[in-house]
């Protein structure tokens, strides 16, 4: 069996380290390993199936004197417009975990469970673009209840965790936790978000637009769009909220077709990373402490409107890391891999 050469850019962020871990615990066939950051990182080390590698710097010549044949991007927007045509332009197929290349009409916009076919319009660019996280959990639940009842409006509130933010996220959540405890919350002057995310909750995830949505929620209104091939109504709300893994959403669906509830289960418990978590007798359902460290998504809470019998309420949680980003880059490689790689 073919073995590649893998290069990881922002390897020793939060999404790079968790894809060396995915691509380890998924027992991808790796030949070489390059891991790829800023200067400052250059010379540290990451540990990958029990051998150690020296980060190199990322720059302008590092993809001509490395053969490589997958790159996996995951140090930011800036970055990846400047590299990764780099990296394309070497030969390397490039999976992008930032947003600068989603909403590009030649730049395939891939959730394997969802739209695995558009993997095939790599060729234009070289480059495969890895959604949002929170979108990517969302329409892994919203594709096969489409393909039943036909959806004709979504509506999604986001619970999304601090590590969504980078390390950076989930260190002034612990600072602040800390300060709390320490009776000195008062004293703690927040660096990565707006306000204290500690014993808080803040409506506002990226920058506002005229439309007074933020960035994130357009985000999700486009991106659903792009990746289910349908201009289906979509409205987000986005919520930072003190949990340090995992986001969480609240949707709200409307389909144009009738449907059953218990259809509804078996559809969602038979669909491809979904996990069906939802005995309310039990207080079974999806939560971060469930999701997070894995590979799935959780669906629960799972009931009809009591005014509309057309629309559906659920519950799910997912790791924005693994989920919304590092897991879902390597199963684009797999399937790259599968049905295109020499």
């Amino acid at each position: 069996m073919r073995r590649f050469n893998i290069a990881v850019v922002g390897a020793t962020g939060a999404v790079g380290e968790e894809i060396f871990r995915v691509l380890g615990e998924m027992k991808f066939p790796v030949n070489n390993v390059l891991p790829l950051a800023s200067i400052r990182s250059a010379g540290s080390e990451i540990e990958f199936n029990g051998e150690t590698y020296k980060v190199k710097e990322l720059t302008n010549t590092v993809f001509d004197e490395n053969e490589v044949d997958i790159a996996f991007f995951s140090a930011g927007g800036s970055v990846s417009a400047h590299f990764a045509p780099l990296a394309a332009a070497s030969g390397a197929l490039v999976i992008d975990n930032t947003s600068h290349f989603r909403m590009q009409t030649n730049v395939p916009l891939v959730v394997p469970e969802c739209n695995p076919e558009d993997i095939k319009f790599w060729k234009e660019t070289g480059i495969i673009a890895n959604p949002n996280c929170s979108t990517i959990q969302m329409v892994q639940i919203l594709k096969p209840l489409n393909d039943a009842f036909d959806i004709e409006r979504v509506d999604v509130s986001t619970y999304q965790a601090t590590s969504g933010a980078g390390k950076e996220g989930m260190d002034e959540l612990v600072n602040e936790l800390q300060a709390f405890f320490a009776f000195k919350l008062d004293e703690y002057e927040p660096k990565v978000f707006q306000h204290t995310i500690a014993m808080n909750v803040i409506p506002h995830i990226d920058v506002f637009q005229d439309n007074l949505y933020t960035k994130e929620e357009m985000k999700m209104v486009n991106e659903t769009q792009k990746i289910l091939h349908k201009k289906m109504a979509v409205s987000a709300t986005c919520v930072r909220v003190p949990v340090l893994r995992s986001h969480s959403e609240a949707i709200t669906i409307k389909f144009r077709k009738d449907f059953e509830l218990d259809k509804v289960c078996e559809i969602l418990s038979n669909a491809p990373s979904l996990v069906l978590c939802d005995d309310p007798s039990k207080n079974l359902y999806p939560m971060p402490i469930f999701s997070s460290n894995t590979n799935e998504t959780y669906v629960g809470r799972i009931r009809r409107d009591l005014f509309d019998e057309k629309i559906l309420h659920l519950w799910c949680s997912a790791d924005q890391i693994r989920v919304g980003a590092a897991t879902n880059a390597v199963r684009i490689a797999l399937k790259w891999i599968d049905k295109f790689a020499e």
